[in-house]
């Protein structure tokens, strides 16, 4: 008798115990709290399956459908420090490229946890992803999208590496007029597709140009982006120039600004959409 009790006690702790270690673990895996401060780290979050995770964002993000549901706490010309701390995120993403430098002294100076992103080459997407998959718990998922990525990359280059090279004028906005030098990510997209930019060695990197500058370049082809993917830039009027290599020759194409002015994968779709439409001209 003496044994059956003793082995029932037994038995009852050690249902007890693990009970309560498996409420500890479920504690433990609460939901990782993220604010995600760019729309292309907003992109790969999703991307990698940590989307649902984000509590908070700032404006422009509106990639994939889901992420214009996203709470703003933010944008371009700051963040509001308050609100973000209301929010008590576990991990806060910052973009160094995007975001004001006083902002991220501000939540260092709170204790927040604050990771950077600083992608400068196209490569860098794939290390972006794969950071982020560690940061999340999504690693597998992470390198997935990232080996896909790269792959990709790798074959648009391929494809227009041996062919002709055609001088480009990326037009990122018409008023006022301005482009790229080769220090932006965007010269690097031109470059992917055998093309040159005739505004490379501007010692700005997103210059101020002229109609007349844009003459003595004399480009074989105009990238005009649209920003936020329906919204046309204003019209420049090129059919006026006819003296420009590109207007004669009716090389004018439009592109996906919100494809190709963000760091993510879905950069790629924008990327071998242009390469497509340059190589309509050879």
């Amino acid at each position: 008798m003496m044994i059956k009790l003793i082995t029932g006690l037994a038995l009852s702790l050690t249902i007890s115990l693990s009970a309560a270690y498996a409420n500890v673990e479920e504690n433990s895996q609460a939901p990782l709290r993220i604010v995600a401060l760019a729309p292309h780290i907003v992109e790969m979050l999703y991307d990698i399956g940590a989307g649902d995770n984000i509590v908070a964002t700032v404006e422009y993000a509106n990639h994939p459908e889901a992420a214009k549901a996203i709470p703003r706490i933010g944008g371009h010309h700051g963040i509001s420090i308050e609100r973000l701390v209301a929010l008590k995120p576990d991990l806060v993403l910052f973009w160094q490229g995007g975001n004001k430098a006083q902002d991220l002294e501000k939540m260092r100076q709170l204790g927040l946890n604050v990771k950077l992103s600083q992608p400068k080459a196209l490569e860098d997407v794939a290390k972006e992803l794969k950071m982020l998959g560690e940061l999340t718990g999504h690693q597998l998922q992470a390198l997935k999208v990232a080996n896909q990525f790269t792959n990709k990359l790798q074959s648009i280059r391929q494809l227009y590496q041996n062919k002709q090279q055609y001088s480009v004028f990326y037009q990122l906005w018409s008023t006022p007029l301005m482009t790229v030098n080769e220090d932006s990510w965007i010269n690097q997209l031109i470059t992917s597709c055998n093309a040159t930019n005739v505004f490379s060695q501007s010692p700005t990197k997103t210059p101020q140009v002229s109609i007349e500058n844009v003459i003595v370049a004399n480009p074989d082809v105009i990238v005009i982006p649209d920003a936020h993917s329906t919204s046309p830039q204003p019209k420049v009027g090129w059919e006026k120039w006819q003296q420009v290599t590109a207007v004669k020759r009716q090389r004018i194409i439009r592109v996906n600004g919100d494809n190709m002015h963000r760091f993510s994968p879905k950069m790629l779709s924008g990327l071998a959409d242009m390469c497509r439409q340059i190589d309509k001209f050879r």
